[in-house]
């Protein structure tokens, strides 16, 4: 043919191979990595048309930061508590009434926020939960930076350990900064490491009372024999637990017992054998769904959940401005503080970010405040019934339209302090780990809803086994 006189074989053959190998790169450069790699050569050999050097864009500057917070238990500072008023103070060695072979320990875990933590310790401890018995875990990433005094009350992480130690609280560190999902690994950790065959833990954003007017007939009130606080109450909870339970199903198939929750899990009961008979918690999924991803585990393995009650547990989110009212120190009535008050023209409140017992979103029921329509009663239950006004009130502002996590925003101190962290990047970063939890969540189950069992008809074999069961 003619035009192989033209092009011979060998050319022809190359100029094919060229236009394969051109058309390839247009190909790469259309996709998501080749626009990648253009932009990046453009950016590196792009000649600078400016002799500034780069400067970063800074976020606006926040118009309102919230006033400095303040120390709820100031007494502390300059002597010992009050006493624990006589009729919840706990009996020595009450477990062993309940044939508990020891005695079961309360954790409560914190990384920030100190005066809801002092509130929680303090209000557990006035309805009479032995205070060596209470185990607060820090969880800060701050070393020992606390234990040594190295930071202050405006640093987010701050934790007093003079104040705790004052008031008879064991405190432990974890050695690094943990998730959700880790913290509760580590509580089953320290009951390995201290043969804790049982323990409690608890929220640090809550405020506990005893029925101290008695129980739903069950029980009576402060001043009468049989009365029993909240702690004697989760000592006869556990020791039914362990009755009915057992370490394996009964003869009646019945499960063994796993978990016991007081208002959910702002205080629960654990068995730790049954955390270690699922694999622990799941600390892909730090923070939420972590929970709704124990407990079907729980389900699934045959582990019992059951809600009982033994006190009052309140979600809170305010502190109490003068925790001696938890004392029952006359002259002192209960008022609320919010950590992390909105912007002044939002505000509801006074000026001082103070709200009384009758301020906030919602009223109190006739019978509180009337004392339950009995007529006269005793000053001590005057009192409880005040707190357990004003505890209401704390609730209802928590679950107002803020957000039920405020809290964890409140203090913007500490810089230049050790291991200082931006309380608001802090606050976003577990924002998007918690998302990332979700994810993981979503992945493992195939399932979105925590209802893994009733609304996708999984079991315990099928973490990663199934696929998503939505379009």
């Amino acid at each position: 043919m003619a035009y192989l006189h033209v092009f011979p074989r060998r050319r022809v053959i190359g100029v094919l191979l060229f236009l394969v190998a051109v058309t390839c790169i247009v190909i790469f450069l259309r996709t998501e990595h080749g626009a990648y790699l253009l932009k990046y050569a453009n950016d590196t050999i792009r000649p600078t048309t400016s002799t500034k050097p780069p400067h970063p864009r800074y976020k606006p500057t926040p118009t309102y930061t919230p006033a400095p917070i303040t120390d709820p238990f100031p007494l502390l500072a300059t002597s010992t508590p009050p006493p624990v008023p006589r009729w919840n103070q706990p009996r020595e060695n009450l477990h062993r009434d309940y044939g508990l072979p020891v005695a079961p320990p309360l954790l409560i875990g914190f990384t920030r926020s100190w005066p809801l933590l002092l509130q929680a310790v303090v209000s557990y401890i006035t309805a009479g939960w032995p205070p060596s018995q209470i185990f607060v875990v820090e969880n800060t990433g701050v070393h020992g930076a606390n234990a040594d005094g190295k930071l202050t009350l405006q640093n987010p992480f701050f934790l007093d350990h003079r104040a705790l130690r004052s008031l008879g609280i064991n405190v432990v560190r974890t050695p690094v900064l943990l998730s959700f999902a880790q913290l509760q690994n580590f509580f089953l950790s320290l009951s390995y490491e201290r043969g804790w065959p049982y323990y409690f833990w608890s929220h640090m954003d809550v405020l506990v009372l005893s029925y101290e007017d008695g129980f739903d007939g069950a029980m009576p009130p402060y001043h009468d024999p049989g009365y029993k606080t909240v702690y004697e109450l989760c000592c006869s909870a556990l020791a039914e637990a362990r009755r009915i339970g057992g370490e394996g199903e009964d003869g009646e198939g019945r499960p063994r017992w796993g978990l016991r929750f007081f208002s959910y899990d702002h205080l629960a009961l654990v068995n730790p054998a049954a955390y270690e008979d699922v694999g622990g918690w799941d600390t892909l999924i730090p923070y939420y769904y972590t929970d709704c991803d124990m407990h079907s585990r729980l389900n699934m393995a045959r582990w019992s959940m059951e809600n009982q009650r033994a006190g009052i547990v309140v979600d809170v989110s305010t502190v109490l401005s003068d925790l001696l009212v938890l004392y029952r120190v006359p002259g002192i009535s209960p008022s609320f503080t919010d950590p992390n008050p909105p912007p002044p023209v939002k505000r509801a409140a006074n000026d001082s970010g103070e709200m009384s017992s009758g301020q906030g979103d919602v009223a109190a029921s006739a019978e509180a405040k009337d004392g339950g329509g009995k007529g006269e009663e005793d000053e001590n239950l005057k009192s409880w019934r005040a707190i357990l006004h004003t505890s209401d009130a704390m609730f209802h502002y928590k679950n107002g339209p803020r957000g039920r996590n405020m809290w964890q925003t409140a203090q913007h101190g500490g810089q230049g302090e050790a291991f200082h962290y931006d309380a608001a990047g802090f606050a976003e970063g577990v924002e998007v780990i918690t998302e990332a939890g979700k994810e993981v969540y979503r992945r493992k189950w195939g399932h979105r809803g925590c209802d893994l069992i009733t609304g996708a008809g999984l079991n315990i074999s099928d973490q990663w086994q199934v696929k998503k069961d939505w379009r």
